[in-house]
Parts: C-alpha cells; structure tokens; sequence
C-alpha cells in the first residue's frame, strides 16, 4: 500500500488552521488496519460463547482498536509506525533532561493536535461501552491515549498509559487541559507555520529541526515547570497505584478478552500473565500474532470494529 501524506499549519487572518490530506492507493477507509482473512463464522460463534459464559469480564484494549478511526499503530504488518518509516517514539528519559527534545515534541504535537484530537469512536468503542451499560463488561483497561473509550461512554475504565488530552508539570504535578494548551501555543507563535508529512500513533507529526528551531514552548502557568503529556513515553513507568489497580480488577474477573493488541509491552502483558495464573479463560482479538497466543483459549484475527458489533452481550 502506497501513502502518503500533507498536513498544514497555518495563520489565517489571525486564525489558526489545519488542513490535512492524504491519499492512498488503499482508499482513505481503513488507511491504518492490517489485511486480515474474512471474518470466520464458527469462530464468531465461539467468541459469542465465550462473551455468553462471562459474568465478569475484564476487557484490555490496545492501538488495534483505535486505527479504524484513522489512527496508526506502531507495529502493524505494512500499515503501523515501524513498517512506514525508520522513525522511533520519543523516549522518556530524553524528554525529561532535553529541552531541545521538548521543543521538537511539542512543536510536532502541536501541529498534529487539531487531527489527532478530532477523531471519533468506531463500532469497536461503542460496543464495549454497550457491553458496560448492559452490566456485561466488568471492567476495561486500555494501553491507548486517545480518550476513544471515553468519548464512546465508558466510565468503568483505567487509561493504563495515561491520555493525551491531559498535560501535566514535571515540577509540581498541575494537570491542565491539552485544548488549553494549544491556545498558549497559538499566542506564543503567531507567525509560526509548517508543513508536515507522515503521522505518528500518538497525536504528533513529522517536521525537520530547521522547521522546529523557533517554535517557542510556553511553561507552566503554576511554578515556570516544564510541561509533559500526561502520558507514560516509551521507557518511563507505569504509575504503581494504578498498576496494584489493574491487578485487583484481573483478580476480580472470570474471564479476559484482549482486542487489538500485540502485548508486546510488558506494562499490559503482565495483565496476561496474571489472568493465567488465576486460570482466568483467555481470549486475544487481534490482527496478527501475539505475544500470549500459547495462553488463549481463543483468538481470532479480525478488525475489531467489524467483529465485536456481531457479539450479543446478553
């Protein structure tokens, strides 16, 4: 699949305007989904027994559920991050100490912002949220920043690597909206204006250092701190609490369903190992292998957002 993409940032009669095209020889529905075979009766079948036996059900949720709505994963065959460019996320420890480092994420996040932001809920979402307002999902972890689940509706739910429309000061803790960052960004940099081609996973674009060198980064409005994505960056850790959390609600479950994730990053994979130590029954939606495909009862490969509308949570 060929892609290729523009997005522009610039002043419009003192207005900030984002303008984002993209064109693949794939179609612009499904731009980030990986191919998979077609959808498999008796294995539909199956995951409905499966959805039918759980009382308690914990679900995980990864970067798979969310490329139906226009947003790319890291690791997908042809389609994720790592198949399209050479380009590594940013690292935690290098954004903490750098502030060269900060001032490309931010300049990046900034103009990537309006499209990341904007995207919407897909079938999978909605489903989920249904099964939670149906008294059916027990509870719902997810590795994604996105805020997908919780535009959907689910509020029993544990944004395990935090979420993107959140920043937070490293010096004293003050979490401030993202939306109300962007508007210190446009009042910052009034003439500033760039060209971007190729999207990231988590809200950000690629630019080149000269186009990076004179975005100005406002500081914390609270104590001058420097500002941060509320968000857990490759390298950095999961906040304990929330980890004992997560434990307790695997704990508490009779069952796992896993959708759209690789498990490939030890903070959810542990999840797994926990459910399967309780003996807990195990089941992986996933386009493409697993890092805990020898410990599911089931797994199916399909888009998310096409299989789970099919499931009765009743």
């Amino acid at each position: 699949m060929k892609m290729s993409f523009g997005l522009t940032f610039r002043t419009a009669k003192g207005r900030w305007m984002a303008n984002l095209s993209r064109q693949s020889s794939g179609g612009s529905i499904g731009l980030f989904v990986p191919p998979s075979p077609p959808l498999d009766p008796e294995k539909v079948k199956e995951l409905q027994r499966f959805i039918t036996l759980s009382r308690r059900l914990l679900v995980m949720t990864g970067a798979g559920v969310s490329t139906e709505s226009g947003i790319p994963d890291y690791r997908s065959e042809k389609v994720g991050l790592y198949a399209r460019t050479n380009r590594k996320p940013i690292q935690h420890g290098d954004f903490v100490r750098s502030a060269p480092v900060r001032q490309r994420y931010w300049a990046r996040n900034f103009v990537g912002w309006p499209w990341f932001s904007s995207h919407q809920p897909n079938p999978a979402h909605w489903a989920l949220s249904n099964w939670e307002r149906l008294g059916k999902l027990y509870w719902l972890v997810t590795q994604n920043v996105d805020a997908l689940h919780t535009k959907a509706g689910s509020r029993r739910l544990t944004e395990l690597h935090g979420c993107m429309h959140r920043v937070l000061c490293l010096d004293c803790g003050e979490q401030t909206p993202r939306t109300a960052l962007q508007e210190r960004f446009e009042v910052l940099n009034p003439t500033w204006s760039a060209e971007a081609h190729g999207l990231a996973p988590d809200g950000d674009v690629f630019l080149t250092d000269e186009q990076v060198q004179s975005f100005q980064v406002p500081c914390c409005s609270r104590c001058g701190g420097p500002l941060k994505p509320d968000v857990v960056f490759f390298g950095g850790t999961v906040n304990p609490d929330k980890v004992d959390f997560v434990h307790k609600r695997v704990k508490e479950a009779d069952s796992l369903l896993v959708v759209g994730s690789s498990l490939q990053v030890y903070s959810g994979y542990r999840f797994i190992l926990t459910a399967w130590e309780k003996k807990l029954p195990i089941a992986i939606l996933n386009i493409g292998p697993t890092r805990s495909d020898d410990l599911a009862c089931l797994k199916l490969d399909s888009p998310c957002g096409e299989l789970l509308p099919l499931i009765d949570p009743h």
